[in-house]
């Protein structure tokens, strides 16, 4: 008896994560009805106050996207001596002359070429580097994979007029949402992250992150604040929390949008899942005791700590969804008794919460039409079921962060695949080689496989519904990494 107690209290502690977890997302939504109704739009600043801006753009192998992003940036609207565009190419493979042969084409346009060949310090150190030699007051950063709107610094910079604001990030849009089911979920865990969560913070002032990309810094915020670090693998959030300890004002624009690419294959998104999920548990290692020992508001302690444990969320998945089984089989054995099922019901709460988030983040932006509201009823339990499935996979990047294993900065593939009919598989960022996790996946599809046909057996169905969810999600993250991994 003594195991299935054991086994009860993992199960019992990591609902009550997951418990705290959606009570802190449901204060978040309601702040984000608030920042709608309060919603500043900045007033474009007049020609003769405008500042210097660098524009930084770190690439690292991108031959398939950087001649789009080049040919974005040149056309932002800004004077032209009051601009500089640096290239931060950290490429090792023809991506260099691409960019070399593609800035011919734009003599009149302030581009900086800046070509390392160590890569030290990864992005990080890209950006790091070009700050030194950078001549504008605030710094822009866009990715590769980004489409910039030509008007974004005029919409943005008008902030900085407030001598306190530090950041001012934009909300991130999608290219190629259409392509798949894959790209799909991503756009709509996304959504939910720049709607309710980056507009329920910044509308009661606790602390925001900077996404990487899309945003616009002071430069005078960067270096009071540190400059880039890179002992974590999100430097984004890394320096976000070091600028925002020490008082800089952190503005988010959800109007402005950044368009970008998802990941369409498996691979991709497990890499980019794990850069984020270990770099965010780093981040929590590094700064949660300090934000949590600081004279802070109680609602900024909160969130915060809700915002860098945020990704702990996969390791409470996978302990809720392994004790599952020998829970059932001591419920089937009558050792646990039927009121313990029912007094379970209140975590169910914690699904309704998280079910309102995604609900009003993905249809606010549709107007909550007939056709958004068809399309949520099948993307959120399909989205719940392959974010289990992928419990596994960010729990070991989670771990690895939370006790200090380093691994190297892996970039996100990029496809620049818009349409359904263009194909991943020439793509020669294509990973190999098949990580050992991946048949654990496969096993795992498998095994919860066996519980849901032993529910049904035995006409046990207290937690049918959710070993078929882990069912589906190991398989579908099982067969898609198969076809992602395969080779060339």
């Amino acid at each position: 008896m003594i195991f299935i107690y054991f086994f009860l209290g993992i199960y019992i502690l990591a609902m009550l994560f997951i418990l705290f977890y959606s009570f802190a997302q449901a204060h978040l939504l309601y702040h984000f009805f608030q920042f709608k109704k309060n919603l500043n739009i900045s007033l474009e600043p007049a020609a003769k106050d405008l500042p210097k801006v660098t524009v930084q753009l770190p690439i690292y192998n991108e031959m398939y996207v950087v001649e789009r992003l080049i040919d974005a940036v040149s056309k932002f609207r800004y004077p032209s001596d009051k601009i500089e565009i640096q290239i931060l190419d950290d490429s090792t493979d023809e991506t260099s002359q691409i960019i070399k042969r593609k800035l011919k084409e734009f003599p009149d346009v302030n581009f900086k070429y800046i070509h390392r060949i160590d890569r030290k310090g990864f992005k990080a150190g890209a950006l790091r580097d070009g700050m030194e030699v950078a001549d504008g007051e605030f710094i822009a950063i866009f990715d590769a994979d980004f489409v910039p709107d030509p008007d974004f610094l005029m919409k943005t910079i008008g902030h900085f007029q407030d001598e306190k604001v530090g950041m001012v990030q934009t909300r991130w849009t999608h290219l190629n949402e259409e392509y798949s089911v894959l790209t799909r979920l991503q756009a709509f865990a996304l959504d939910a992250h720049f709607m309710v969560e980056q507009m329920g913070r910044n509308g009661q002032h606790a602390f925001i992150n900077f996404n990487g990309t899309g945003g616009i810094w002071r430069k005078s915020c960067i270096l009071d604040a540190g400059n880039w670090h890179d002992d974590t693998l999100t430097e984004d959030l890394d320096l976000s929390y070091r600028a925002q300890q020490k008082g800089w004002k952190f503005i988010y624009r959800p109007d402005i949008k950044s368009p970008a690419e998802l990941p369409p294959v498996m691979s991709a998104i497990k890499s980019q899942q794990f850069r984020w999920t270990k770099g965010g548990a780093e981040c929590a290692v590094k700064h949660l005791g300090n934000v949590l020992s600081k004279k802070l508001p109680f609602k900024t302690k909160l969130h915060a700590t809700a915002h860098l444990l945020n990704a702990v969320i996969f390791i409470a998945v996978l302990l809720v969804s392994l004790s599952s089984i020998p829970i059932w089989w001591a419920f089937h054995q009558g050792y646990i008794p039927d009121s313990y099922f029912q007094a379970a019901a209140v975590f169910f709460v914690g699904f309704v919460i998280i079910a309102l988030v995604y609900f009003f983040a993905n249809l606010s932006l549709v107007d909550y039409s007939w056709k958004g509201i068809g399309r949520f009823l099948w993307e959120l339990p399909l989205f719940l079921a392959v974010s289990m499935g992928l419990a596994l996979h960010n729990a070991q990047a989670v771990w690895e962060g939370l006790t200090g294993k380093r691994s190297p900065f892996i970039r996100t593939p990029k496809y620049n695949l818009e349409k359904s009919q263009k194909s991943w598989t020439k793509n020669i960022y294509n990973q190999i080689k098949i990580p050992f996790t991946t048949y654990i996946e496969g096993l795992l599809a498998v095994i919860f496989l066996m519980m849901v046909i032993l529910s049904i057996h035995f006409q046990t169905y207290e937690m049918l519904v959710f070993h078929l969810m882990l069912t589906f999600g190991y398989s579908v993250v099982f067969i898609e990494s198969l076809k992602s991994y395969r080779l060339k």
